[in-house]
């Protein structure tokens, strides 16, 4: 019996576990004075085994900071040289920061991914605390984050469809990173692509879908059984010899019950044929008018002269 009840509360905390893992990735943000050699502290407070650790400063269109375990760390350029992850602990993604200017101000992302508890994130506001406090009767609202897409899709529920991040590369690629940003929230890390000296290395985070990566590190995703969670923005980042290039595709997925793709091309296809067969039905009426015409024509012109009198009175009875 006593077997029995441990095995209930463990299934209860499994049931709950994820609700309680949600509760701490939407802490609000923690601020952060700028100085010299600031720390952003990101530790994860679970044991296991962590796979990656990326940094994301809202709103730029390309991540700051990228830690593995095994393949190393990668930086946007500007961050190069000044970025150094600490790894005190087995679960530590904080970085420290040097050179700091007032550029570095705003809103950082850190998302750490581990298994098997899954992914683990904090925001972190970066301020200059020095400053005098501005007027409390003036109220500046932020501008939101615009993201244009370079490629748009649309794919209707229950089909499959596959991402790619076609791009003309100026420079040799030597990694891509797979995100998304579903609407109204943060970028989040889904699958990586890296060149190493042993070949080609694939990470595939994403938990809809397959990530694949060619040779040439073009990387895509293929959804099976599309759902409107799907919908949202796709970025891919490709890290080359030349800086960073980006990739946006927008994939749109129509409510049911809404005016899908397929049933605008049916409305299309259904109005050429329908004009298409009027036109030739009128052609046809014109053509047989206009060679009853030429018939009666033809037969006035046989006629002897005395018969073409007797036809005039014929037609205009």
């Amino acid at each position: 019996m006593e077997a029995v009840q441990k095995d209930h509360w463990y299934f209860v905390v499994l049931i709950f576990l994820p609700f309680l893992k949600v509760a701490v990735q939407q802490k609000e943000a923690v601020t952060v004075r700028l100085e010299e050699g600031m720390v952003l502290e990101c530790l994860c407070p679970w044991d296991g085994n962590l796979s990656m650790v990326s940094w994301t400063k809202v709103p730029d269109k390309y991540p700051v900071a990228v830690f593995h375990p095994e393949y190393g760390v990668a930086f946007a350029h500007h961050y190069r040289e000044r970025i150094e992850f600490l790894r005190t602990t087995p679960m530590d993604g904080s970085i420290s920061m040097r050179n700091v200017t007032h550029q570095d101000i705003g809103l950082y992302h850190c998302s750490v991914q581990t298994f098997p508890q899954g992914p683990w994130t904090r925001n972190i506001q970066v301020e200059d605390l020095d400053e005098p406090p501005e007027d409390e009767n003036i109220t500046e609202h932020p501008t939101p984050e615009v993201t244009v897409s370079d490629i748009e899709l649309v794919a209707e529920q229950d089909n499959n469809v596959t991402i790619s991040c076609n791009h003309e590369h100026n420079g040799t690629v030597y990694q891509v990173i797979l995100e998304k940003m579903p609407h109204g929230q943060p970028w989040g890390i889904i699958g990586v692509c890296k060149k190493v000296e042993g070949g080609l290395v694939g990470e595939d985070y994403s938990d809809r879908g397959r990530v694949s990566c060619a040779d040439s590190l073009e990387v895509s995703l293929h959804l099976t059984g599309v759902v409107l969670d799907d919908s949202g923005f796709y970025r891919c980042t490709f890290s080359t010899d030349a800086g960073m290039q980006t990739t946006t595709v927008l994939l749109t997925v129509p409510t049911p019950g809404g005016f899908s793709l397929s049933m605008y091309m049916m409305y299309i296809y259904i109005g050429a044929g329908s004009a298409g067969l009027v036109l030739f039905i009128v052609i046809l009426i014109l053509a047989l008018r206009h060679r009853k015409k030429n018939r009666r024509e033809e037969y006035r012109v046989k006629l002897h002269p005395s018969q073409r009198q007797k036809w005039r009175q014929w037609q205009r009875q």
